[in-house]
């Protein structure tokens, strides 16, 4: 008799970014601002985070200075600072974003190899491109490189790292003491690569790693990013404000990726949700206000620039945002630059002024804000779990660890009861808590054709 199908079930990760999303959580009285920068503090973030029984935590990173002084920087670089996380977590996934730009593919390779192995297996690395201007002059380019090179190195930069993970079969070492062999050669493979951005020999200098290879997660959602998440994604990241954006992507990334051959099951996306939690919906809204009387608009302004490449400074700050700032920016399905998209959209539905269009970016940089009693941000995961816009959520906290907290304790125990999400961990992998399968290397994939 067939044995009936697992029923589908959420994925949850804790974005951690210093003291919370919004962009004034550091002046809460309530802030942890003193704590940046201090490890001790993130672990226990990341502890509070497993014993919800998330599937992950997240970081992201920009190589460069923001530049300004209106809110805390990045203290540490990714990779580091979540080995620092596994030595105090047993199951959590740990994934760092690192570019594809900037490094170079065997380096990038030893450096997840490392966590995957340390962590007994729960790394995820989230690929990105990096079109920051300041970050190209850090690693001595002299401009950022076009999309289409940006995206071409990294497609080759993600398939040779995979075959650097894959240089060794599962069953290379041997380790017999009798005979005084450890490896067997015949089993570690060169890759050979010369391809047009990369030349790289190999093969690599370790085994492959509990995972078979880290999960590869992506974070871009332009026509290029979508493109390389259905061809290399197993998890996405992406932005969307309304369910019916949400639905309209959710259904191009499942058919980019089937069209591909592979199995859209295995390619999970993950919208950003930034909650602000009360007992009722106007302690809630009050909240939210709260938050927004904290921001400082010349920050605000300078975020926008970066995220949508236009500059609205022209505007006073009560001014109605123009419809035709943006361009076309706003078709869901065909943009050049994502955020650029997500923010057209809430000028184009929403009609704005340029304090609410602040306001609105403040507390997520274009991800999904919501404020409510935790039965309706329950209510509104479920709505997008089920109405085929989400496989699950980068949960945003606007402050760390409070609103972390409210989510775990009070929006958590709903969907469990739900039976929308975990009680207990099932697996002690970062795919297994994806549901995603540990892959085959190249090597056993030609073994079993030549069978």
């Amino acid at each position: 008799m067939p044995q009936s199908r697992k029923p589908r079930t959420l994925s949850l990760n804790a974005f951690l970014h210093d003291t919370g999303h919004h962009e004034a959580s550091w002046r809460h009285a309530d802030s942890s601002v003193e704590r940046v920068g201090d490890v001790t503090w993130i672990q226990e973030i990341a502890k509070k985070a497993e014993a919800a029984k998330l599937d992950a935590v997240f970081l992201a990173d920009s190589p460069s200075f923001w530049g300004g002084g209106h809110r805390p920087h990045n203290q540490f670089e990714p990779i580091t600072l979540l080995t620092a996380l596994a030595a105090v977590t047993e199951r959590i996934g740990l994934i760092a974003t690192a570019s594809t730009t900037f490094y170079e593919p065997y380096n990038l390779a030893r450096l997840f190899a490392s966590l995957d192995n340390i962590s007994g297996g729960r790394a995820g690395w989230n690929i990105v491109t990096t079109f920051n201007e300041g970050a190209a002059h850090n690693f001595g380019l002299t401009g950022v490189p076009s999309n289409e090179e940006r995206y071409g190195r990294a497609d080759e930069f993600v398939n040779v790292v995979d075959r650097l993970w894959d240089s060794w079969e599962d069953d290379a070492i041997v380790a017999d003491r009798a005979s005084g062999v450890f490896l067997d050669t015949d089993k570690v493979h060169p890759i050979d690569h010369v391809g047009r951005y990369l030349r790289v020999k190999g093969p690599f200098n370790a085994p492959r790693s509990p995972q078979g290879r880290p999960v590869h997660v992506q974070a871009g959602s332009s026509n290029e990013g979508r493109a390389f998440a259905a061809r290399h994604a197993e998890a996405i990241f992406t932005a969307h404000q309304t369910l019916e954006d949400a639905q309209a992507f959710y259904a191009d990334i499942k058919s980019r990726a089937s069209q591909l051959g592979r199995n859209a099951d295995h390619v999970l996306v993950l919208p950003g949700i930034s909650p602000f939690i009360g007992d009722t919906p106007a302690e809630a809204e009050e909240l939210y206000r709260h938050f927004n009387s904290l921001t400082v608009p010349e920050y605000g302004i300078r975020q926008l620039e970066t995220m949508a490449g236009v500059s609205l400074r022209h505007l006073e700050l009560d001014e109605a945002v123009p419809l035709d700032v943006f361009g076309a920016a706003g078709d869901v399905l065909n943009n050049d630059r994502s955020r650029k998209q997500v923010v057209a959209n809430i000028v184009q539905r929403d009609r704005p002024t340029l304090r609410e269009l602040l306001h609105r970016l403040a507390g997520g940089r274009g991800h999904n804000v919501v404020h409510g009693t935790p039965t309706q941000i329950a209510d509104t995961i479920q709505e997008w779990f089920e109405g085929g816009g989400a496989d699950g959520f980068n949960v945003m906290p606007p402050l760390y660890p409070q609103l972390l907290d409210a989510f775990t304790e009070k929006v958590v125990p709903i969907l469990q009861d739900r039976g929308l999400f975990r009680t207990e961990y099932e697996g002690s992998t970062l795919r297994e808590h994806y549901g995603l399968p540990r892959p085959e290397s190249v090597y056993a994939q030609r073994e079993q054709a030549l069978a």
